[in-house]
């Protein structure tokens, strides 16, 4: 049977429309929760890019959706467990600038007072069981000593020393275990299992980047200002790991907001770039993110975060 020009033309509209509608399913798309510094909230945004849930909390820069689906975030000068509907069942306030916090495996909260340099384990009910002093007495660190911390499995601390351009470990009773000279001021830490450490550095030298050390503190990974292509990293504050090796990041674009502005993206371990989210509509700066599941739900598996 022969075929006409007609049948012909509609047969490769055809097949374009099928590799079209592919490549649109192909698509990643990401749910995820996410704090805008700026605006002083924390943040749902579904898969289609919508926010679906905020919940006010001036200057939040750290966050966990917990796996009963709570969300526990810091609120400038405190710690806020939050549920769905907006009820409050974990509180803790201080009088210092607050930029670290983290659900310990034990039901605690770990939190990390900037300008005092406290150290904390929180109780459910708000109360301090273990405080650990990373300052003199009488000194306060002010606004830059402190950003991201954690507690890690084997009790000691690691912390981001922003205005210090320094990672340091301490022990469990606030010793220094390891300092990690990093220029451009460390924002967020994360200790993998590998042993290696992953840290995010701000726009202190103008050269902001990721980058990844060995535990003998030589330089294994980065990624460099310009490197990825379209993206221009700002000031690097989240990130994540995610089960499946790929990272994500959040570039907070308040000091240097214009040119090429994305909030976050995730890569692969080559550096592919596989997702970002840039709209400018809904959010002002992204400070730190944690990706969920196709429901809104935690990812299964260990939040490196």
């Amino acid at each position: 049977m022969k075929t006409t020009l007609f049948q012909l033309c509609i047969f490769v509209i055809f097949i374009h429309s099928l590799v079209a509608q592919t490549t649109n399913n192909g698509n990643l798309k990401h749910f995820f929760a996410c704090t805008d510094y700026t605006q002083g909230r924390v943040c749902i945004i579904s898969e289609e890019g919508k926010l679906i849930w905020q919940y006010l909390a001036e200057n939040c820069n750290d966050l966990w959706v917990l796996p009963n689906g709570n969300l526990l975030f810091n609120t400038g000068k405190g710690v806020k467990e939050v549920t769905h509907d907006k009820k409050v069942v974990f509180l803790y306030e201080s009088k210092s600038e607050v930029f670290a916090c983290q659900r310990l495996a034990n039901g605690n909260t770990f939190i990390g007072e900037c300008n005092s340099g406290f150290l904390l384990d929180v109780a459910p009910n708000g109360q301090i069981v273990k405080k650990v002093k990373l300052l003199s007495d009488s000194v306060d660190g002010g606004h830059s000593y402190m950003r991201n911390a954690r507690k890690l499995e084997n009790g000691n601390y690691l912390v981001a020393h922003y205005g210090l351009d320094k990672v340091c470990e301490y022990d469990s009773i606030g010793h220094l275990f390891r300092e990690i000279l990093v220029k451009g001021g460390p924002h967020s830490v994360i200790r993998q299992p590998n042993g290696n450490t992953l840290i995010a550095c701000s726009d202190h030298n103008g050269e902001p980047r990721i980058v990844e050390v060995d535990q003998s503190d030589k330089v294994v990974w980065q990624i460099t200002k310009n490197e990825l292509p379209g993206i221009e990293l700002k000031f690097m504050t989240g990130m994540e790991i995610l089960p499946n090796g790929n990272l994500v990041f959040t570039n907070w674009v308040g000091h240097n907001p214009e040119g090429k502005v994305t909030h976050a993206f995730e890569i692969t371990r080559d550096k592919k770039l596989l997702w970002i989210y840039n709209d400018q509509l809904i959010l002002k700066t992204m400070s730190s993110i944690q990706m969920l599941d196709s429901i809104g739900n935690p990812i299964t598996g260990n939040v490196l975060h």
